[in-house]
């Protein structure tokens, strides 16, 4: 997707490759390789590119930019990420819930935009800002919150926001998605059940990929095992005046 994006963007600007290229301080037929493809920018080059576009890498090579509202990228520090803000038409955030069939693939798919093309959405009852998600809860680590409910999590863009004590949904490549009460320890986190049956644990910082720090939990803790579904969440949330949209074609 690169050479499209590329071009999608000095176009978006009404510029010429020449003016594009003299911006970057290249030749104009350097970049019009990369724009056709026909020449892939070394890693200094991505990172200029990243840098002069204010767009990670991530959205550069992976992501179809010209379908894609730029604005409502996340903002990390100078750049944005691989990770939109969910908006509806009237501009209010949405959030993206992971269904339990799709649990075990978020591992693989947190980064990969097709991952989330299809999930189903929500708005909450209340007013939210930033990027936030909701994920299923598996097992009985941390009461009250039961296997089948939904934590709903605002994105931590960094490890230095984690407040101490709180609770916040945990990616990593080798744990998968856990839901604990975190402590921030110099090069590490320890995680904490709520049920004490579990022992605390320890994960390097390095191999935390995501956080998002508790906000709700919608609970469907009077269902049955076998009744809890995409159906039942939906039709719970609706009771409780909370909007969901069905899967996004």
């Amino acid at each position: 997707m690169l050479p499209e994006n590329l071009k999608f963007l000095r176009e978006q600007k009404g510029w010429t490759i020449a003016k594009t290229a003299d911006n970057l301080d290249i030749s104009p037929e350097r970049y019009s390789n990369y724009e056709r493809g026909l020449r892939q920018p070394d890693i200094d080059m991505l990172i200029k590119l990243s840098s002069f576009w204010k767009l990670s890498i991530d959205i550069l090579i992976k992501a179809d930019l010209s379908k894609t509202d730029i604005s409502t990228l996340l903002a990390v520090g100078s750049n944005r990420l691989l990770m939109p803000i969910l908006v509806d038409k009237d501009r209010n955030d949405t959030i993206e819930v992971i269904p339990v069939k799709s649990y075990a693939g978020y591992t693989k798919g947190y980064s990969d935009p097709q991952f989330f093309d299809k999930l189903p959405i929500m708005k909450l009852p209340f007013h939210i800002t930033g990027k936030h998600r909701a994920f299923p809860i598996k097992g009985d680590s941390m009461p009250p919150v039961k296997e089948g409910s939904f934590v709903v999590g605002k994105f931590v863009e960094s490890a230095d926001e984690i407040e101490n004590g709180n609770t916040y949904v945990v990616l990593t490549a080798n744990e998968g998605l856990v839901y604990k009460r975190v402590y921030k320890k110099e090069t590490v986190l320890e995680l904490h059940s709520d049920n004490k049956s579990y022992q605390p644990y320890q994960i390097k910082l390095e191999d935390v990929l995501e956080l998002w720090k508790f906000v709700c939990c919608i609970s469907l803790s009077d269902q049955k095992e076998e009744e809890i579904n995409m159906q039942s969440l939906m039709d719970m949330l609706k009771s409780m005046k909370v909007e969901m949209e069905g899967l996004r074609g």
